[in-house]
């Protein structure tokens, strides 16, 4: 059972990262097209390629976690997951309002919701 909870801590810390990621990735996209006209130096070169392939690993991240997102169809795990752990939009109590919970019930479904995902991003 241990084991299972650190995962479920490693899942739940990386849905927290996700809206960081997408507004890094949205800062990238800010930034100007990279010039490819053979007049740069070798070091900023170096710089533009180094920027697209963070601008890809993100852009990678991102789908990744959308996708396992997409996958879980019940609408609780989704309010769960998106709302209150990548949102932040409510607090525990706002959220078991919201789902009509207790907040024993709230803290079982968000294990559920956050195993279920990790099963989907796995």
């Amino acid at each position: 059972m241990i084991p299972m909870r650190q995962d479920v801590k490693k899942i739940r810390n990386l849905l927290k990262q996700y809206a960081k990621l997408k507004r890094d990735l949205t800062a990238f996209n800010r930034v100007s097209s990279p010039s490819f006209d053979g007049v740069s130096s070798h070091s900023s070169r170096n710089g533009t390629e180094s920027r697209m392939i963070n601008h890809v690993d993100l852009a990678y991240q991102l789908k990744e976690v959308e996708d396992a997102l997409n996958a879980i169809d019940d609408p609780q795990y989704q309010f769960i997951l998106h709302d209150y752990i990548i949102e932040k939009r409510f607090s525990r109590n706002g959220a078991c309002k919201q789902l009509s919970v207790s907040i024993s019930k709230f803290n079982y479904l968000k294990n559920k919701a956050l195993e279920t995902f990790k099963l989907e991003y796995l």
